[in-house]
Parts: C-alpha cells; sequence; structure tokens
C-alpha cells in the first residue's frame, strides 16, 4: 500500500495505526528553527536562532510575549506560532479580567493543549505545524513547558526544539544539575549585552 493514501486526511488512520498530517507537522517542528529553555528555581531563559534563509529576507521573529510573567519560543511553521501565541495573549487578558490575578502558566499550557488536540480529530482542520517552549513565573515557581502539534505537553527543566536540536539536548542532560544556580547568572548577563 502506498503511504499517500492516508495522508490526505487528519482523521485517517494508517493501517499501522498512524496519522500521517500528524507526523508532517511534528518534522516541520524538526525543521524549524532551533529554539532552547532553561529553567532554575527563579528565572528561565528562551533563546531561538534567528538566521534569514537568504540575503534578501529578513529574519522572523520566533519568541513572543504572551503576559508580563509569561513568554514563548517557537519551532516550525511561523504563522501558526503567531495564531497560537496571539490565542495565548487573548487567553491571558481573560483570566485577568474575570479573576484580576494572573493566569498560572500550567493552565495556560492544558488550555493549549487541548486546542492543539482538537486539529487531530477534525477533518477541516490540520495539525498546528509547531513547537512551543512556554516559560513562565507564577506562585508555585519557574516553569517550562514544551507542546507539541499533537496535544501533548511536557514539563522540562531544560530542553530544546528545530533543527539541530539534538546536540543540544545532549548537551543539557549532562549540564542540567548546574541550571538552578546559573540560570540567574545568565539572565543577568543577557540583560547586560542588550
Amino acid at each position: 500500500m502506498f503511504r499517500n493514501q492516508y495522508d490526505t486526511d487528519v482523521t485517517t488512520w494508517s493501517p499501522a495505526g498512524r496519522l500521517f498530517q500528524v507526523e508532517y507537522a511534528m518534522e516541520a517542528v524538526k525543521q524549524g528553527s532551533a529554539a532552547i529553555g532553561l529553567r532554575s528555581r527563579t528565572h528561565i531563559v528562551l533563546g531561538c536562532v534567528n538566521k534569514a534563509n537568504s540575503e534578501l529576507s529578513s529574519h522572523q521573529k520566533k519568541i513572543f510575549k504572551v503576559d508580563d510573567h509569561i513568554g514563548v519560543a517557537i519551532a516550525g511553521l511561523t504563522a501558526d506560532g503567531r495564531v497560537l501565541s496571539r490565542y495565548m495573549r487573548n487567553e491571558c487578558i481573560n483570566y485577568s479580567f474575570t479573576y484580576e490575578s494572573p493566569l498560572p502558566v500550567g493552565r495556560l499550557v492544558v488550555q493549549l493543549a487541548d486546542k492543539a488536540q482538537v486539529c487531530t480529530q477534525r477533518s477541516w482542520k490540520r495539525p498546528y505545524g509547531v513547537g512551543l517552549l512556554v516559560a513562565g513565573l507564577d506562585e508555585s515557581g519557574a516553569h517550562l513547558y514544551y507542546n507539541c502539534p499533537s496535544g501533548n505537553y511536557f514539563e522540562y527543566q531544560a530542553f530544546s526544539i528545530g533543527s539541530r536540536s539534538q546536540a543540544a539536548k545532549t548537551y543539557l542532560e549532562r549540564r542540567f544539575e548546574n541550571f538552578t544556580d546559573a540560570c540567574g547568572m545568565i539572565w543577568s548577563r543577557m540583560l547586560l549585552w542588550q
């Protein structure tokens, strides 16, 4: 059987039990610009590679401010990243208007994962081709989450997504114990460089 028979629709499962549209969205994340996130007890650092595709074009923004306490780094389709960051911004505004307090980071990530997961079960939608590193501070401390196009989300101490992210993951796995004390120092140095 040909693979093309099963990749025309999000809701069509292959005989092997795979959704190829979701796998294509995950591949878009792997081929996107690299993004990295580190967290300590009190700080979170997000970084992205901003590189233009050619000399005639400019780079696209890969880090977005969602609220005063939440930021997002993306890898994959930038247009989808803008749509999801606008959605998160609206959710934060609605929550703060209703409850007069900032939206907890975990609750926002769950809402974002639900929105991404709906795209895997409706035939008239396509999965978002973007991975998001959601970083935020709330009453329970610093958080770093990864949301993938399938609707799954995971909390990490340090994580990297995008092209050539495996080398960064290997580096982070070897040294992540030092990040709990080092992120504050890294953050203050980054502020000095700007």
